[in-house]
């Protein structure tokens, strides 16, 4: 009977054994390996971010400046036309007639200025043998300069008319993009007495950003970072374009503007691809400095809830920190500028955002 009472004792104390031993399993596998690593520093040109938006480097009206009914459109609206390219044409009868008027009226000018030059020297011949009198000599000199004032006057007269019948061929005043036409073919336009808008055309071989700032110290610290070096100045826009965007400051107003207080910018992009178009919204980032110990962190390992940008770091007991942070700019398209919130060598959750919580015990692994 005592025999069975040591056995009971022994078989119940190596259960509780391996209980014990099940429980320190259940802990450990409570605890999933984690990727963390450090905040790291580094040293980092500090932007501050301006809206503005997008305008054409170049943009022109292109105009009817004759009379007659729009005979013809050569585009197609939205396209991109050279310089020169014939854009519409205007009915040019009346004009046409105007160049052959104007061509005889210098023809019939330039027969009577041979015909009073003639006359002239025919009467400073006669005059010497006093066959005529010297007021007749004196009228027929002032015949000749009659006749040659107007062949200037009819010169003229042709060179305004063939400038109308060239008017009646509207070429493309640049290079660019045209919208649609104004008015359709068959419409009458009073072009000489003012001149008509058929279409715009918008050079956007380059872009302007017109943004403007408050605080002009601002400025002098833009300035004496671009002196420091070529700095490229980053632009981003609301939807997300196919390629990345960085301009150069291209104009500094000379003066504050009295009813805003704002001093005016502009910014050019070149634009290769022929994304960005006039009209967009856009946001610059001005170099304001350099911080040689800037906090970095990844930037897909930041979350965000009501209270704004928050990361999960890891405590010197391995247990899940929720640290607060504010937020700096972008820094080659994965890194993120950290200003406040954490420290400098201090470890965050790389992956797994989801399934780590406030508190939770971890094995961190270095992430790569």
């Amino acid at each position: 009977m005592k025999a069975l009472h040591i056995i009971a004792a022994a078989s119940l104390a190596m259960a509780a054994g391996s209980c014990s031993h099940k429980g320190d399993g259940r802990d450990t596998a409570a605890a999933p390996a984690i990727e963390v690593t450090p905040v790291l520093t580094d040293s980092v040109t500090m932007y501050k971010t301006f809206p503005g938006t997008l305008s054409a480097d170049a943009t022109v009206n292109v105009v009817g400046r004759v009379n007659g009914t729009l005979a013809s459109k050569q585009y197609t609206s939205g396209q991109s036309v050279k310089k020169g390219q014939v854009l519409f044409t205007i009915e040019s009868t009346s004009y046409r007639d105007a160049v052959q008027q104007a061509e005889a009226e210098l023809t019939t000018a330039r027969s009577r200025y041979d015909y009073a030059t003639r006359q002239r020297k025919a009467m400073e011949q006669a005059f010497k043998s006093d066959a005529v009198s010297e007021m007749e000599v004196i009228q027929a000199v002032s015949n000749e300069r009659e006749a040659e004032a107007a062949i200037r006057t009819a010169e003229a007269a042709l060179s305004t008319a063939r400038s109308n019948l060239g008017y009646c061929t509207v070429t493309a005043p640049i290079s660019g993009r045209v919208d649609d036409n104004t008015l359709s073919v068959g419409n009458y336009i009073s072009g000489e007495g003012s001149p008509t808008t058929l279409c715009t055309i918008y050079d956007i071989d380059y872009v302007l950003v017109h943004f403007s700032i408050e605080d002009v110290d601002l400025i002098g610290r833009v300035r004496e970072a671009m002196k420091a070096g070529s700095v490229e100045i980053p632009v981003r826009f609301s939807e997300k374009l196919a390629h990345d965007y960085h301009g150069t400051l291209q104009y500094v107003a000379p003066n504050m503007n009295n009813s805003t207080g704002a001093l005016a910018l502009q910014v050019m992009i070149a634009n290769p691809y022929g994304e960005l178009l006039p009209g967009m919204y856009a946001e610059v980032s001005l170099p304001t400095g350099l911080n040689p110990r800037a906090m970095l962190v990844r930037d897909a390992s930041l979350s965000t809830d009501q209270l704004g940008k928050f990361l999960y770091t890891v405590n010197d007991s391995d247990r899940i920190v929720y640290s607060p942070v504010k937020t700096g700019e972008l820094v080659n398209d994965t890194m993120r500028v950290i200003l406040s919130g954490i420290q400098p060598g201090q470890r965050y959750v790389t992956s797994a955002l989801l399934k780590v919580r406030e508190g939770m015990s971890v094995k961190p692994v270095e992430s790569r």
